[in-house]
């Protein structure tokens, strides 16, 4: 079996990101297809040849400053490439907690800024940044539209969406630099995988890719079996004692809070219905001027308020208005998560625009109906398991809100479809799907 390299781009955020659960779950299939699987990092601290240092460097997340001296001597090397060096993980640094959020491996790689670095190098060179190391792997599986390639080996993509040039409005990125990364690998790439047919469709289309040199694989469902089996009066104990939230008595959107995410019309919505449930927002704010913040009461860059008295709001919990019940929770950990989400009447995530809508099967696999968009890949991973509404239209919404607080018996239809659904997204099945994939490039 090919060794496999999976880029650690986002898995070393705290928070984490939906590319970091992806990369979790690839790795996790890959091991048990029985891949050897090496993470490539990019942190700050630099591998030296102290193996402790080294290790205290990994797992050390304090921020150093990188002065523009280092980038202009790191730019006038890069055209030969740069090295990642392996890290040691041997337990003599204490970092339980760190280590349990690594995804299944066999060994750690890491090279100094690697991912921010590279983005410099192809500004400057228009060129991909090529980077080894040591017995380094057969194919390397970006999991990001990444300016990087692993020398000596095959170069496999992952474009999630191409949201950034569909909904440039939506999207916070360079635009142009995006588009042209993302060319180059369509060009370039030994082959390009994406998460659903909707975004492979895009691909195809506005890139000019041939329609063989890209394989939707979709995305596994799968989250911890202790986090399945946890017993529903437990979990609405605890939602009930921590939040004074009623079992199946609210409705939840979660999600990062930006433009593609619509939160904006989903609150005029949910206000609209009317509904006696509240409404509980959780989600870290990644677009700080967006309109939907001002309907959260956050102050928003511009604003006199937030010029005045920037962040003295309480970003971990907000009351927005306890006459129009919507709580407003930044965000949760994984397990308070899940039974926030378990609890919940359903779901409200009508986004304009997914590559995947992983946050809808979590919600199915769990257990909770979801109201949804008819927009990007939302419809194909939902099928007919959920409510779909024109995520453009405040009354559409509304009105699913509305059917879902006064219709028992449509909610537990819709949880019942939903389980069902999420069975099709299932870890094995997503396991047969990138073998074949790994097939086609060997």
């Amino acid at each position: 079996m090919p060794r496999v390299m999976v880029d650690g781009y986002n898995l070393a955020l705290e928070k984490g990101t939906g590319i970091a659960t992806y990369a979790r779950n690839l790795s996790a299939q890959l091991v048990d297809l029985g891949h050897k699987v090496d993470l490539l990092y990019g942190v700050r601290s630099s591998v030296g040849r102290n193996d402790l240092l080294a290790e205290v460097g990994f797992f050390d997340p304090s921020i150093r400053p990188v002065k523009t001296s280092q980038v202009i001597r790191r730019l006038a090397t890069s055209p030969w490439g740069v090295a990642a060096r392996r890290v040691p993980i041997t337990g003599k640094v204490i970092s339980t907690n760190m280590r349990e959020r690594l995804p299944a491996h066999d060994r750690i790689y890491n090279s100094r800024d690697l991912y921010w670095f590279s983005r410099w190098h192809f500004r400057v060179y228009g060129r991909f940044l090529g980077t080894n190391y040591d017995d380094s792997a057969d194919i390397a599986h970006w999991t990001y539209p990444l300016p990087i390639k692993l020398k000596n080996a095959a170069n496999v993509y992952t474009i999630h969406d191409l949201v950034p040039l569909r909904l440039p409005y939506a999207a916070l990125d360079n635009k142009k630099e995006f588009f042209r990364v993302v060319k180059r690998i369509c060009d370039q790439a030994d082959h390009i995988v994406t998460v659903s047919e909707a975004s492979k469709r895009d691909i195809v289309d506005l890139m000019g890719v041939d329609e063989s040199r890209v394989t939707n694989t979709y995305q596994a469902v799968s989250l911890p079996k202790h986090i399945l089996d946890r017993d529903e009066s437990e979990v609405q104990a605890e939602v009930q004692s921590i939040f004074g939230l009623e079992h199946k008595k609210y409705f939840l959107f979660f999600g990062a809070i930006e433009p593609k995410k619509n939160v904006a019309r989903i609150l005029e919505a949910y206000l609209a219905s009317q509904v006696k449930y509240p409404l509980v927002v959780v989600g870290q704010l990644v677009w700080k001027n967006a309109n939907e913040l001002r309907l959260l009461g956050v102050p928003t860059e511009g604003s006199s308020k937030a010029r005045g008295k920037a962040q003295t709001f309480d970003p971990t919990l907000t009351v927005v208005s306890r006459a129009s019940s919507v709580i407003r929770l930044e965000y949760l950990p994984l397990s308070l998560l899940t039974s926030v989400i378990r609890c919940a009447r359903a779901v409200v995530f009508p986004s304009l625009y997914e590559g995947f809508g992983l946050p809808i099967l979590e919600a199915m696999q769990l257990g909770t109906a979801v109201i949804t968009g008819s927009e990007g890949a939302n419809p194909e991973v939902a099928g007919d398991s959920a409510y779909i509404v024109d995520p453009y239209k405040v009354s559409s919404i509304a009105q699913a809100i509305r059917d879902l607080a006064n219709d028992d018996d449509l909610v537990r239809s819709y949880e019942a479809l939903g389980r069902e659904r999420a069975k099709l997204f299932s870890p094995e099945k997503y396991r047969e799907r990138l073998a074949d994939l790994y097939n086609k490039i060997r």
